[in-house]
């Protein structure tokens, strides 16, 4: 009995460290298909409302996927590459201390493992293994937060701001390409709310929040960013 439930305990720890781990990673991709949506969107109804052709209509909405995606990879890659050249500044520092200090950098760890909880004499005895088996790598972990499961990589953020965010743009996009005329506006509205509410949902799901509220939140702000666009296109009948 003992032995299964530690076993199911332990499984079901295991199971949850997986899917927090990808938490971060779907957050993302589902952020990133919501601006897709909103703001080619936005472009489409914008333009629309201008009084535009159909060809310029999917031109633009086209153009707008391409300019949209690579903004996305192109800020990401920045970002991304500037919180890990932050990291290997870290790194570079906390070695040349090992190196000058390692008995104080050893004390230093310690008085971490005393602060979570553990005792003195244990924590020296945690920290010394530890510190024996990798130390840059202990205090990278405790002292730093840092780990291979958050390590910064530009590339795969790039890459991923750029899929999500054209998987999103797909969705006006194949609207225009299937709806012309009067009814292009009111069916490129109510499928981007559609989806937009259903990413709202699964954003909410994915981060234990309230599903009704964030689905609500995320379709009510995209409708309002779609409207200001296609009420500028209107007054203004700038086509772009």
């Amino acid at each position: 009995m003992n032995g299964s439930g530690t076993k199911t305990t332990a499984n079901s720890g295991m199971e949850k460290r997986h899917r927090s781990g990808g938490m971060g990673l779907l957050r993302a991709a589902v952020l990133g298909a919501n601006d897709g949506i909103v703001s080619t969107a936005s472009l489409v109804l914008g333009v629309a409302a201008a009084g535009a052709d159909h060809r310029l209509i999917l031109m633009s909405s086209v153009s707008g996927l391409i300019a949209g995606a690579m903004s996305m990879a192109a800020g990401e890659f920045v970002s991304v590459h500037s919180q890990k050249d932050v990291e290997c500044a870290d790194l570079a520092k906390e070695g040349e201390e090992l190196r000058r200090d390692p008995e104080g950098e050893l004390r230093e760890l310690s008085a971490i493992y005393v602060g979570r909880g553990l005792e003195k004499r244990l924590a020296d005895q945690v920290a010394a293994q530890l510190m024996a088996h990798d130390a840059l790598g202990s205090h990278a972990r405790d002292e730093l937060g840092l780990s291979a499961t958050t390590a910064a990589h530009p590339t795969q953020a790039a890459l991923a701001s750029a899929a999500s965010f054209s998987v999103g743009a797909v969705v006006p996009i194949a609207v225009v390409a299937m709806v012309s005329g009067p009814q292009l506006i009111p069916w490129v509205t109510a499928a981007s709310l559609v989806f937009l509410a259903g990413l709202g949902a699964l954003s909410a799901f994915v981060g234990a929040a309230p599903i009704a509220s964030g689905t609500w939140r995320v379709a009510f702000w995209g409708a309002i960013a779609m409207s200001v666009t296609a009420g500028a296109g209107a007054l203004f009948g700038a086509v772009a």
